[in-house]
């Protein structure tokens, strides 16, 4: 690590969790690369003992990662309902109409503003993956191609973009400096104007065991501890929270320039959860270790015993989680035979580090594994559905966090 602190500046000495090493978790391999370095950085989180902040260090710069992404998020389905109620729930809250503006940092493929558009409330995202924001503009969402930065933000403001809405659906863990980013946010959000972030809760990734969250792109895992702590230093007050049931568990926090009104009473009520789980003292952090090599263990004692016994094993999706989770484990194609995903940049291609092909869903009823791994976990419901029918032939699935599990 660096050895400070990305918010606070503290010194770094405190491990959360080690995952030893690994590629960067969207590095998708091409049949032609398979036989060049990859290369593997450390894959190791510290938590800040002054301010509570869990981080990586900064070993690829987001340009290098993001530049040419491979997510896009209009290939969950689920994902998409979630959009389209949160689009319903902010215009009718914040009474969001044809004269508003509504802003999304790292708006990806246009997959939550589309929502928002159809409604006549002018839109602008903000995307720093070219690749990504070219479909968002082939679907009339106007798409500023830039990292978001107090540059930026002062380049937007100058030209008269501010938000009444301000959003960002799992992007404020991906920002090597928190610092400039949530200034940024403050210089777009209008005087009256609302910020609403979703993110994964820490608390739920320690509960659930939900190491495999942890990769290169997400450079912070967040607390509402240290949350408030990085807002309120920008002079933004967190006033409201959601706890939502999308990436494992996560939070939608809601945020407006410094006011003397009062939190909602969600605030204080999940500020008590965080405080009895002991969010805020170290041992908490020390624990998780112990229960992430576990977890390991039991996941190779299923795949090697399940190849032991014949059988053959597919997962499903080519998640960054599922990266993690694979590279961490060591589980190459001796153990997994080949992935599939909706998401057409991936197909025919290789994960990065285990080197497991790649196909289209049509693969499955192809070859007829007998266990499927579902590495998108958090939408493991949805998965389900569709692929049921592996139940024809004796398949199983099967779900490795938060620990290995046979659905049947």
């Amino acid at each position: 690590m660096s050895g400070t602190c990305r918010f606070c500046n503290a010194a770094l000495t405190h491990t959360f969790c080690d995952l030893g090493m690994s590629p960067l978790s969207n590095s998708f391999v091409t049949a032609d690369r398979l036989n060049a370095m990859e290369p593997f950085y450390p894959l190791h989180a510290f938590v800040c003992d002054n301010c509570f902040l869990v981080q990586l260090d900064e070993f690829e710069s987001p340009e290098e990662i993001f530049s040419d992404y491979v997510y896009f998020s209009s290939y969950s389905d689920s994902w998409l309902e979630h959009s389209r109620q949160y689009t319903e729930q902010m215009t009718q809250r914040l009474g969001l109409n044809d004269k508003s503006q509504v802003i999304e940092i790292a708006s990806n493929d246009g997959y939550l503003l589309q929502y928002f558009a159809e409604r006549g409330i002018p839109v602008l995202g903000v995307e720093p993956a070219a690749n990504v924001a070219a479909a968002a503009t082939e679907k009339g969402i106007p798409t500023l191609v830039k990292f978001l930065s107090v540059a930026t933000a002062t380049e937007m403001l100058n030209s008269g973009q501010q938000a009444d809405l301000l959003l960002g659906n799992n992007v404020l863990a991906h920002v090597p400096d928190i610092n400039d980013f949530v200034a940024a946010m403050a210089i777009l959000l209008k005087p009256d104007g609302v910020i609403t972030m979703e993110f994964p809760h820490l608390l739920k990734l320690i509960e659930l065991n939900q190491f495999d969250t942890i990769y290169h792109e997400h450079f912070s895992y967040l607390s509402l501890l240290s949350v408030e702590r990085i807002f309120k230093a920008h002079g933004l007050q967190v006033f409201d929270v959601d706890e939502l049931s999308t990436h494992g568990g996560s939070l939608r926090i809601y945020a407006r320039h410094d006011s003397a009104e009062p939190v909602n009473a969600n605030i204080d009520a999940l500020r008590q959860v965080e405080q009895d789980a002991e969010i805020d003292q170290l041992s908490t952090y020390a624990a998780f270790g112990d229960r992430v090599e576990a977890t390991k263990r039991r996941l190779l004692e299923f795949l090697i015993n399940a190849k032991a016994e014949g059988k053959s094993i597919a997962g499903y999706g080519a998640p960054a989680k599922g990266n993690t989770l694979l590279n961490y484990c060591g589980a190459r194609r001796d153990l997994i035979d080949f992935t599939v995903d909706r998401n057409p940049v991936k197909q025919n291609r290789y994960l990065p580090g285990t080197h497991i092909p790649v196909f289209a869903p049509e693969k499955i009823d192809e070859l007829k594994p007998d266990y499927v791994l579902i590495l998108p976990w958090n939408i493991k419901d949805e998965i389900v559905s569709k692929m049921n029918h592996i139940r024809d032939w004796g398949g199983k699935f099967v779900v490795p966090i938060p620990t290995v599990e046979v659905l049947e």
